[in-house]
């Protein structure tokens, strides 16, 4: 029998061997991840918004 996996529980699966099968510390680990990545692209977010906004002011026309 031939079992697929969605993509949620191969990733539960590969933190949840990767803590040697302690399900409280592969939840933690996989949120603690989420959470990085996420304040990782929230920063890049940012940055990109202020190199717009300095693009516009350095485009402007007068009159």
């Amino acid at each position: 029998m031939d079992i697929r996996l969605t993509e949620a529980e191969a990733i539960a699966l590969h933190y949840y061997r990767a803590a040697h099968r302690d399900g409280w510390s592969a939840l933690v680990q996989a949120i603690a991840d989420a959470l990085a990545d996420l304040d990782a692209v929230e920063r890049h977010a940012a940055e990109q918004g202020r190199l717009v906004s300095h693009g516009y002011a350095r485009g402007r026309l007068n009159g």
